[in-house]
């Protein structure tokens, strides 16, 4: 690979938390053709109050969602989720970050599926 390449890719993978921030999430693509693939990428500042991150896929006419257990400071900074196989709509992507004292930290985004051509719809 090459160099250029590897530092595009390691800045993708990062989303620097700005002072304060708890939580910070990137939604790529922002919109893909049905049946879409969504990754979020999720970082959440070392506390250890961290228990569980959430991430929720929405529309008018579908819902998905996904949690893991985090380990307090001691959890990965970086959580990836992946959603496949999205159905056309505009969607609502929130990550939820749940602390041991039922504090709550969400981020949000919008994802578009568009019709794949000849799809008939």
């Amino acid at each position: 690979m090459h160099k250029k390449a590897a530092v595009l890719l390691l800045m993708l993978a990062t989303l620097p938390l700005q002072a304060g921030e708890r939580l910070t999430m990137r939604v790529t693509p922002m919109v893909a053709r049905e049946p879409a693939f969504l990754t979020v990428r999720a970082m959440v500042a070392a506390d250890a109050d961290n228990r569980v991150l959430q991430v929720v896929v929405e529309s008018a006419d579908f819902y998905r969602s996904s949690a893991i257990d985090l380990q307090g400071a001691e959890a990965p900074p970086l959580n990836v989720f992946e959603f496949r196989n999205l159905p056309t709509g505009d969607y609502d992507v929130t990550s939820t970050l749940f602390d041991s004292h039922g504090r709550r930290v969400s981020s949000s985004k919008q994802f578009r599926v568009v019709q794949s051509p000849g799809s008939g719809r």
